[in-house]
């Protein structure tokens, strides 16, 4: 009987691993968009970019002011829908089965 118990807590425990490791590779990855968004186009590249015009405006200048907000909310949706995926995957979902 003790044996079951230990697998059992060894099977939850090998969960609880694979789920976070998924829940910290998926918000690497999203920071990793974010940060190149954010840093690399607002700032790093924005010289660059402002040599091409989009909607009358330099492109450097407006993905920095416009461009990473519509970035930055995608991420969010996108955070939001992987997570309900891995939630599922590993039987923490909050929402109702049926």
């Amino acid at each position: 009987m003790e044996n079951n118990n230990n697998q059992d807590t060894a099977s939850t425990t090998a969960d609880n691993g694979d789920y976070w490791r998924a829940n910290i590779r998926l918000m690497l990855i999203l920071l990793a968009i974010w940060f190149t968004v954010s840093f690399g186009f607002g700032i790093i590249l924005v010289d660059w970019l402002n040599q091409f015009q989009f909607f009358g405006f330099k492109f450097g200048f407006w993905w920095a002011q416009q461009g990473s907000i519509y970035v930055f909310v995608v991420l969010i949706f996108v955070y939001t829908w992987r997570m309900r995926h891995i939630d599922r995957k590993f039987g923490v979902s909050d929402e109702d089965e049926h």
